[in-house]
């Protein structure tokens, strides 16, 4: 995912300190109930799509613009399918963070599938059943927006 300034900013007086920052992961689901996933351009990963909302910024609203701009793809979130804090994570160029995940059950309303933006190789739907490797995090992310379930939590 493109840094935005914001965290530009941040590290210009925190280093390559772990920050702690906001996620949204968007699991978007067409008529025929296949799946928009992106092959990431910084990991070469199939991964559903996600972003850091800008400050201010509203998890749906987060959510519906990430999904355009690296897909083309337009959408409307239906409702959150869970609440998760991931472990920390380092970059390559020793950046440390770590993502308050919140991921969205999406549908599509319009666009075309593509490659819209230098974040993902390739862009594609998926059937539920025929879908490329997924991280362990991403496929619990699809299994729980698959779930006519209340939205998951960590228990405390």
């Amino acid at each position: 995912m493109a840094t935005p300034d914001f965290v530009h900013t941040l590290r210009a007086s925190a280093g390559k300190q772990l920050l702690w920052l906001p996620g949204v992961s968007a699991v978007v689901f067409d008529d025929a109930g296949r799946i928009l996933l992106g092959r990431r351009s910084d990991s070469g990963r199939w991964a559903v799509i996600a972003g850091m909302p800008e400050p201010g910024e509203q998890p749906a609203a987060c959510a519906v613009r990430e999904v355009y701009e690296e897909t083309a793809v337009r959408c409307v979130v239906e409702r959150i399918v869970l609440v998760r804090a991931l472990p920390p994570h380092t970059y390559p160029n020793g950046d440390i963070c770590q993502f308050m995940d919140v991921t969205v059950r999406c549908r599509a309303v319009d666009g075309e599938a593509r490659v819209n933006d230098d974040e993902s190789l390739e862009v594609g739907w998926f059937a539920p059943s025929a879908m490329p490797d997924l991280a362990a995090h991403d496929r619990f992310r699809v299994d729980q927006a698959l779930a006519d379930e209340p939205t998951w939590f960590e228990p405390a």
